[in-house]
């Protein structure tokens, strides 16, 4: 069915209504961090299209911190999971709890009962805890015993992992990171924004308060909205020339460094980002930027580099961005 010019309009103005509750979210974030407007970005972008999004960065860059004040600002539940190498997948999902008045077993619900959990150092936790919130992640239910519980909507994982001090960690597998819709790197702040760290933290107790600004329905009417977000066929083409590039492109130079491409999960996920950001933007219409700005986010922990990669010391990064700068935008 063609979309006229008209339809458009309607889904501009309908966007630009919707996104201001997320605009006074990003003030209220901007209130309590300095900087990383990228992260707030990015985060807001898995919010609206309903994907998980990994952390990477060293300790102590607010990582936690701008997870925390999503959730306040969303006024939704909001469960920290530190993971630990001891930890057992019945202290994340909950267990069947004996009653020795009655002889039989009552469920008790884990902390992954909640809206946004926050997974603390997802990689020193062991495989089978792991691979309990992937599950949970993926089918956005929990089996415990013989009974199946959905979880509640919105249900958001935001997993951090330390980039540093790998012993005693368990490293996730490619096939696990591919939930993940976003993979975002948390970098030092500059200079003029470590002075502000400084004005604003260094006190005993620095406030932190974040006021809820809005609730779970306006994020369910800004999902129905981002669905409804217009992408001509040429930018869908465009999606999937850059996602099979990742597996076969046409430079030689380039195939010796990709071992794996990405899954047709990176398709999808470019779709529904490049719209979210066009929804932020107050379009209704998304532009081949749009896809850029998330494209390396998507895709960075989609592409699996070859030894000859790491032998000149070639990250993924270098290899989306080689790959986004050859392939024709329309």
């Amino acid at each position: 069915m063609a979309v006229t010019q008209l339809d458009v309009k309607q889904i501009g103005e309908q966007v630009r209504a919707a996104s201001e509750p997320f605009a006074k979210l990003t003030e209220q974030i901007g209130r309590v961090l300095v900087g990383q407007t990228d992260l707030i970005d990015k985060m807001l972008v898995g919010l609206l299209a309903n994907g998980h999004i990994l952390l990477e960065g060293v300790p102590g860059l607010a990582k936690t911190m701008a997870v925390r004040c999503l959730a306040a600002g969303i006024d939704t539940g909001f469960q920290r999971l530190q993971f630990t190498p001891d930890l057992l997948p019945a202290d994340l999902i909950g267990t069947l709890v004996y009653q020795p008045q009655n002889g039989e077993f009552t469920v008790k619900k884990g902390p992954i009962f909640s809206n946004v959990i926050l997974a603390d150092e997802i990689n020193r936790a062991p495989a089978k805890v792991q691979s309990a919130l992937l599950e949970a992640m993926q089918e956005r239910q929990v089996t415990i015993g013989d009974q199946t519980f959905p979880l509640d909507e919105p249900f958001l994982v935001m997993a951090t992992q330390n980039p540093i001090e790998q012993e005693g960690t368990y490293p996730l597998p490619e096939a696990q990171v591919d939930r993940f819709m976003l993979k975002v790197l948390v970098d030092y702040p500059s200079r003029q924004e470590e002075r502000q760290i400084l004005d604003r933290m260094a006190s005993t107790s620095p406030s932190l308060a974040v006021d809820p600004v809005m609730t779970p329905e306006h994020l369910r009417e800004a999902r129905r909205i981002v669905d409804e977000i217009y992408i001509d066929d040429k930018i869908k083409d465009y999606i999937v020339d850059v996602v099979l590039a990742t597996r076969e492109p046409d430079e030689a130079e380039l195939r010796q460094f990709i071992q794996y491409g990405a899954s047709p999960r990176a398709t999808i996920y470019l779709t529904l980002g490049a719209k979210a950001c066009a929804f932020l933007a107050g379009r209704g219409y998304v532009t081949p930027q749009d896809v850029k700005d998330v494209a390396m986010e998507v895709l960075r922990h989609r592409v699996i580099i070859s030894y000859e990669a790491e032998a000149e010391e070639k990250t993924s990064d270098d290899i989306v961005k080689s790959i986004l700068d050859r392939v024709e935008v329309p």
